[in-house]
């Protein structure tokens, strides 16, 4: 009763198979940088990333064998339009990170719709805008996911679930139908939008690959990392700690109180669908976590590898004053200041390499805490422990750090990305390899755990990150 897994990355694609033990074999890869043309836009070939990521399942089938289904995960807001007939892409791929409809979301702002550019709906009407400005043609609209579907499944299944559509920016507040003011401001024909079905559940046989396995599982990256970490009962939460970082929590079925942002910088979200019923949760959101230790080895060379900041980090006892506010890309939770900039406070002529790498560690695990502290604000509970996933996950200073700043557990993931498991148990739960969302939680049994140490000065912290915060005045002026 082993799953087949498809991971639709924003940087690679792979496949895997998940066991009933929860344990993942059989994985293979492919990379898929997207393009980035000018500044701002993120871009990449969809039809050549679909090919790529049903090479490396064809790949794990041919190794396994017969499977008893097939989950996927993906990346979230990733726009693709198609043609319907051919199946071909009408334009480029537009990632999440793209921020050519920057414009377009401050001036629908003004007019009462609230867009970000990383939301799939304003870079949909400009892909529209560009091939079909009379909206005449049969298109389809589609995240990763709808788009690897409909490729699986030979043009018979244009779906979607709610994990993704709730990230749209095309439904209703609550979930529950698409929005028709949205789709008569943006234009969008209501046509091309997926049928959103449960993330768990029988939605067709995946005829293009070998023993066209039964596609049954479904969810946004985020989601799926929840629940390969086991996080499926109120109160429980992860913090992936990949390019950015991503904490997410899982509440219950209720949706929040607040509309689009908590007090605390958070967004509801909805976690998975079953049944037809929603898990709602939140996410706070760090815009850059890995990508600093990219820095501190690409662009400034104090690190050969991202493995060795961690034993360069560990030859000091502390950073001795020094700060550092991981701000390349601006501020997230709870700030969003896009205009903020990374900060690197406290320099002495003994300050070293290893105090520096030591600080940026550091000071991803601070912004950490931040996401934690903003999330227990928005959810009204406190977080009883943290498990963590992601390349970061796998660096000891590190999470001894995020473990000293939240002043909580870290339970680290068996697996570096818990996507796959999170798919994986999608597709079990609907083919019977679990039996319920208690087993799924049962599963987690953590690599290793860390306690807290001595609590780091949070005021201090706080005290860094106003001195990176507002550094370009006009971007900080946006706000989404």
């Amino acid at each position: 009763m082993s799953i087949l897994v498809m991971d639709l990355g924003t940087s690679g694609v792979r496949s895997a198979i998940v066991h009933p033990d929860a344990s993942v074999t059989h994985e293979f890869h492919r990379a898929t940088l997207p393009d980035t043309p000018v500044p701002g836009l993120v871009e990449f070939d969809a039809l050549l990333y679909a090919n790529l990521a049903l090479e490396c399942a064809r790949e794990t089938l041919a190794e396994f064998g017969k499977v008893a289904g097939l989950g996927i995960s993906n990346q979230r807001a990733t726009t693709i339009v198609w043609d319907r007939s051919t199946g071909l892409p009408v334009a480029p791929a537009q990632g999440w990170q793209d921020l050519r409809t920057v414009g377009d979301c401050l001036g629908l702002n003004a007019e009462g719709f609230h867009f970000s550019p990383t939301q799939s709906a304003t870079k949909l009407a400009n892909i529209l805008d560009a091939v079909d400005p009379e909206r005449e043609r049969d298109l389809c609209f589609g995240t990763p996911d709808s788009w690897i579907i409909f490729q699986l499944t030979e043009g018979a299944e244009h779906v979607s679930d709610l994990s993704n559509a709730g990230i749209w920016g095309l439904l209703t507040s609550d979930g529950k139908q698409l929005d028709q003011r949205v789709l008569d401001r943006l234009r969008i024909p209501e046509r091309m939008i997926p049928r959103i079905v449960d993330s768990t559940g029988a939605i067709g046989p995946a005829v293009a690959l070998p023993g066209a396995p039964l596609i049954c599982g479904v969810a946004g990256d985020q989601q799926s990392s929840l629940i390969g970490q086991g996080c499926v009962q109120p109160g429980m939460a992860k913090i992936t700690f990949g390019t950015g970082g991503m904490l997410d929590v899982c509440l219950g079925p209720e949706k929040p109180k607040f509309e689009t942002r908590g007090a605390g910088g958070t967004f509801p979200l909805v976690c998975w669908q079953d049944k037809g019923s929603a898990m709602w949760g939140v996410e706070a959101i760090m815009l850059s976590a890995g990508t600093n230790v990219e820095w501190l080895r690409d662009d400034l060379g104090l690190i050969p590898d991202a493995a060795a900041s961690s034993k360069i980090a560990a030859t000091v006892d502390s950073t001795e004053g020094v700060m550092y506010v991981p701000a390349l890309l601006g501020l997230g939770t709870p700030n969003w200041d896009y205009g903020a900039r990374g900060a690197l406070l406290g320099l002495t002529r003994g300050s070293t390499a290893a105090h520096i790498v030591r600080a940026v560690l550091e000071g991803v695990a601070e912004r950490g805490a931040d996401l934690v502290e903003s999330a227990e604000t928005d959810c009204g509970l406190e977080l009883s422990t943290l498990r963590v996933d992601g390349g970061m996950a796998s660096n000891p200073v590190f999470v001894q750090a995020l473990a000293n700043a939240a002043q909580k557990p870290v339970e680290v993931a068996p697996v570096t990305e818990a996507t796959a498991l999170g798919a994986g148990f999608l597709a079990g739960l609907a083919v019977g390899t679990w039996n319920s969302w208690d087993e799924i939680a049962a599963t987690w049994q953590p690599a290793h755990a860390v306690d807290p140490g001595p609590a780091t000065d949070r005021d201090r912290w706080r005290e860094a990150v106003s001195r990176a915060s507002e550094w370009y005045g006009d971007l900080s002026a946006l706000d989404f």
